[in-house]
């Protein structure tokens, strides 16, 4: 945009020349208010970008489309059709009171005054830890339970839990806020496993085609990104309405229809009891298994540092925005829109990175460092005082790092799935949340002292560490390749020797 004025300034000047007729006049004019009513006002500045963004994110999805087989597909069963609607409804209404409560979350708690004085960015991190750190403690226990008590019983807690936790907003005791931080952390165990896991009940209790699973779960989490951008538009109208509040009101109306329709259109299931089922590997074999094989590690360590630091972010982000904007009031909830479409921008680039034969370990490569550049600059911009670029440096930078979060999603599942052995999985991936944990816990914890500049340049610095172990684990799984081509290759010859033997015989 500052480009865009100064390229207006250069019209201006051309529309005086001689030769410029009365229409060049009349354009340049125009094009230069236009592009100043753009940047008016903070809100109008996110408007604009969301809007650029969006037309982005449509021009990729439909690029990304796969038009093969249509007339071939296969018609979904009535029942499975059944089946679909009613968890997508659910999901994605409880997905939206999640999102809701995303963009105003620190703006909320910092509007708090206790014990005499105005919550800090410290204090804003302790409350957020307290419910990260519940969640991640309670997790597994919480999974176990819902699998035991009823996956629809889970739903409908989540959606008590998280309502408990919206109304703890309108208070101002720090003994009520933090029970509200303790159930969204419970509430959110329980987003993350009863409503996929009341759909994989139901649908292999109803014995569909496990294609209809994964076309019904492409379909949840497509739609989660459309509303992920409704949210932050939403949150922006109900925050200008009802103050930082207001957000998290409107989700308690969208937790109640989800607990609605989950309580008389689902029925309960639980998990299969089979006494002969083996208690799997331990953390101990897990360990075992990652440091017999370079690759898991890597992944792990990528995993890790690169979560590590899109959580740091997610907190970090809205003061980073007001404090450049100054005593404008900074638009959240625009601002989360265009965050959630920079997303979906990256996980269309996924699709198309892979139509084109791009490796996955490169790709991760690249998108590593760019990332890490990202949020360097952002924290280079936050140590110096406010210009009038540095709204547009900041959107910039946090608009990349999100695009990269967009395309690191599918890429990690993909790694897995190449490097991470089924049989370990469930356990290896709960010791990498360990040192993901660890780094969270220590960044949150000196929040104070980091300040908003410090905490980006911790997180550009573990971009930088995974980028680094992405290209070691890049360099691993050309040998991996390499070495599975062999393999193949010596297999197909045994074969082709075995089948001209016995056709000899």
């Amino acid at each position: 945009l500052a480009n865009l004025h100064e390229g207006g300034a250069v019209l201006r000047r051309r529309s005086a020349a001689p030769e410029a007729g009365a229409l060049t006049m009349v354009t340049g004019s125009a094009a230069l208010a236009v592009v100043k009513g753009l940047g008016a006002t903070p809100d109008l500045l996110f408007q604009s970008l969301f809007l650029a963004l969006g037309a982005t994110a449509v021009i990729a999805k439909i690029a990304d489309r796969d038009t093969s087989n249509k007339d071939n597909e296969e018609k979904m069963p009535a029942a499975m059709r059944s089946l679909q609607i009613r968890f997508l409804a659910v999901f994605w209404m409880m997905r939206m009171a999640d999102w809701l409560q995303g963009p105003y979350f620190y703006e909320v708690y910092s509007s708090k005054i206790i014990g005499g004085a105005q919550v800090s960015l410290d204090m804003v991190s302790k409350f957020f830890l307290v419910g990260f750190g519940v969640t991640g403690l309670l997790g597994p226990f919480v999974g176990k339970l819902v699998d035991n008590r009823g996956r629809k019983a889970g739903t409908l807690a989540f959606a008590l839990l998280y309502t408990i936790g919206a109304l703890s907003t309108k208070s101002s005791l720090l003994w009520v806020l933090m029970l509200g931080r303790l159930a969204g952390g419970i509430g959110t165990s329980l987003l993350f496993s009863a409503p996929e896991s009341w759909l994989v009940g139901e649908h292999s209790k109803g014995g569909f085609d496990g294609k209809w699973l994964g076309q019904t779960f492409g379909l949840a989490y497509a739609g989660d990104s459309l509303v992920a951008i409704s949210a932050g538009q939403l949150a922006g109208v109900a925050a200008a309405a009802r103050g930082p509040c207001g957000p998290f009101e409107i989700s308690v109306v969208f937790l109640a229809m989800g607990a609605l329709i989950a309580m008389f259109q689902w029925k309960e299931n639980v998990s299969p009891i089979n006494s002969a089922e083996s208690k799997g590997p331990t953390i101990s074999d897990a360990f075992q298994v990652m440091l017999a094989d370079k690759k898991i590690l890597l992944v792990g360590t990528v995993q890790s540092l690169f979560e590590g630091a899109m959580y740091i972010f997610v907190l970090q982000w809205p003061p980073a925005i007001q404090s450049v904007l100054g005593s404008q009031p900074a638009p959240y909830g625009t601002m989360f829109a265009c965050l959630m479409t920079a997303c979906m921008v990256g996980s269309s680039l996924f699709g198309l990175l892979l139509k084109r034969s791009v490796r996955v370990e490169t790709s991760m490569s690249v998108m590593l460092g760019t990332s890490a550049a990202a949020l360097a600059l952002a924290s280079k911009v936050m140590s110096q005082a406010p210009g009038p670029n540095s709204v547009h440096l900041l959107s910039l930078a946090f608009f990349i790092f999100e695009a990269g979060v967009g395309l690191y999603f599918p890429s990690i599942g993909t790694l897995r799935s190449k490097y991470v052995p089924d049989a370990q999985k469930g356990a290896i991936l709960s010791v990498f949340r360990i040192p993901l944990n660890l780094i969270v816990i220590i960044a949150f914890m000196s929040a104070g002292k980091l300040g908003v500049s410090g905490a980006l340049a911790v997180s550009a610095t573990t971009l930088l560490c995974a980028c680094l172990a992405q290209v070691a684990l890049s360099k691993e799984g050309l040998k991996h390749d390499a070495a599975k081509r062999v393999a193949e290759r010596r297999a197909a010859a045994e074969s082709k020797a075995a089948a001209q033997k016995l056709a000899a015989a």
